[in-house]
Parts: structure tokens; sequence; C-alpha cells
């Protein structure tokens, strides 16, 4: 199975998009959006911005555990991970972002 931007509507009718690798794991999750559009505007923005190291922004949780967002040119945050239980799982979660965003399809769930 090849990575996809897999696009729903959520219970309280916005619209969110996952990256998913091609093993169906979530590498990425973006914020809620009020129409299709925009979510859609910003998958553009990720497969855009993941071509980028300088993009990526590691964080650090309340209980200590390590994720990775992706941010547009203007610093928003347009991509969350997953926490991660290594430093070394990180970064291949980045890497994988960094692989598979670029030509991911776009399919809505």
């Amino acid at each position: 199975m090849a990575a996809k931007f897999e696009l729903k509507v959520t219970a309280n009718n916005k619209y969110l998009f996952n990256l998913k690798a091609g093993n169906g794991e979530i590498i990425l999750t973006s914020q809620q959006y009020k129409a299709i559009a925009y979510a859609k505007r910003g998958i553009a923005s990720v497969k855009k911005n993941a071509l980028e190291d300088k993009r990526f922004e590691v964080r650090e949780d309340a209980k200590g555990k390590q994720y990775f967002v992706l941010k547009a040119a203007n610093a928003q945050v347009i991509g969350k991970s997953e926490t991660y239980p290594t430093k070394a799982a990180l970064e291949k979660g980045i890497a994988s972002v960094k692989k598979n965003a670029p030509e991911a399809p776009i399919v809505e769930a």
C-alpha cells in the first residue's frame, strides 16, 4: 500500500487529514478546518513544506514524550505527529513525512 493523505469529516462537521505511511500508520495529523477547501490547502502546504528541514520542530509534551510539528513559511503549525519513545523513532517519523508527503494522493474517507 502506498502513502496517502486521508481526508475526513469529524463528528462536529469539520475536516481534518492524516498522512498515512504505506503501512497504514498515521505519521502526521492536521488541525480541524471549517471547510474542505481549507483542508486541501493544508495538504498542499504539507506537500510543499515537508521538503524543508527547517520546517520541522521537535517538541515535548507534558509527560516528557517527544513529537514533531511541521510548520508553514508563516510559522503556523500545519501538522503534528504522534509521540515517540526514542529520538531515533522520532527521526524516522520525520524522514517518513519527507519521503511520503510530496507525492501522496488525497483519499476522502
